[in-house]
């Protein structure tokens, strides 16, 4: 099971100067983030302010293993008529109501500043598991084994028809999940999205540089400081230094690997018990369901280079509070990312949620 690693200073290579990031831990200071090459606003201490606006509902009372209303339960039907098989482990699925599709036309427009085009692509849903209760935090890590073998199979499949393949989990109606049945989505399409593209061109950048992957280098030079949470064989898991998100975390392979699966068997047993880790720690922090949306940044296909590439997965959750959430509004939406506490404090936290060792 992952590991929490003590605070030590560290002669790591490319390790940053943490005395000189703690002077600036209380003042308000600006963060870049290596991997999009964009900053972000650190205003520690605004947690502390008094809160009069809107909170989120207590959550709901637990649900039961199977759910007959559920049209994503084992044999029961969906909206489109069609029943879903009695699965026993997981289940994949074209999206009922999917954004892209596969039949979309050539149509073009470009005229100045009015650009459009069709784009083609696929949407499917994937449930973790058929018991209606259960969520990532509550599965085993070789039930979550399962599921990443899923991930990585669908998205090779995937990858031999579409450029890009996203996978992703929103947890919680404070997320827009549509149905609390533990399930994902893999959306895949013919065109480099922005966040991927931003993404790429930073690895790419560093790579052309230093001869080596971007996130293989700040694994090293995070490994056993202040903003790890936990570590797994062949993972880490770090609240990043340009965190937005309150308790935003990142789970990177420490060695080489442009996509899942790349992963050999260890690595993909190491990520599973990474995942029952962080989604755990996430539920405890606050004692109640932790929200969240969750996905895998992986090398685009089409046929270019991967060597810059890294794959890693983002974990964006909401709550600055049990039951106040972080508002990207106002200085968020018109200037840069704000956050209000620092990436370490949220670490700290983080790795306090579970005692030392808890399995």
């Amino acid at each position: 099971m992952p590991t929490e690693h003590p605070i030590v200073p560290s002669d790591r290579p490319g390790a940053p100067d943490e005395a000189a990031i703690r002077a600036l831990e209380t003042e308000p200071h600006r963060r870049w983030n290596a991997l999009t090459d964009e900053w972000v606003l650190v205003s520690a201490g605004r947690t502390r302010r008094p809160w009069l606006g809107a909170e989120e509902p207590e959550p709901p009372e637990q649900r039961p293993p199977f759910d007959p209303g559920c049209y994503l339960c084992p044999g029961n039907a969906r909206v489109n008529g069609d029943v879903n098989p009695v699965y026993d482990s997981t289940f994949v699925f074209t999206n009922d109501f999917a954004a892209l599709r596969p039949d979309t036309s050539d149509a073009r427009v470009d005229a100045g500043l009015f650009r459009a085009e069709g784009t083609r692509g696929t949407c499917r849903v994937v449930c973790f598991s058929p018991r209606h209760d259960l969520t990532l935090a509550g599965m085993s890590a070789p039930e979550i084994r399962r599921i990443v073998d899923v991930w990585a199979d669908e998205t090779t499949e995937l990858g031999r028809r579409f450029r890009w393949v996203q996978v992703f989990e929103n947890r919680g109606e404070a997320m827009g999940a549509s149905n609390p049945h533990p399930h994902g989505q893999i959306w895949s399409g013919d065109a480099l999205p922005v966040e991927a593209a931003k993404e790429d061109a930073a690895q790419a950048r560093h790579h052309a540089v230093t001869g080596r992957r971007l996130l293989v280098d700040y694994a090293a030079a995070e490994a056993c400081g202040p903003r790890v949470v936990s570590e797994a064989p062949g993972w880490l898991v770090v609240v990043p230094f340009w965190a937005t998100w309150p308790f935003e975390a990142m789970i990177v392979p420490t060695a080489p690997a442009a996509r899942l699966a790349d992963l050999e068997d260890g690595r993909r047993d190491g990520l599973a018990a990474a995942i029952n880790d962080l989604t755990r720690r996430y539920d405890a922090l606050f004692g109640r369901p932790f929200p969240y949306s969750m996905g895998w940044h992986q090398a685009p296909f089409g046929g270019g280079d991967t060597a810059h590439w890294q794959a890693h997965a983002h974990f964006y959750p909401p709550l600055l509070r049990a039951t106040v959430r972080k508002f990207m509004v106002g200085y968020e939406l018109l200037a840069e990312a704000q956050r209000d506490l620092t990436a370490e404090e949220a670490a700290e936290r983080l790795r306090a949620a579970l005692p030392a060792g808890a399995g």
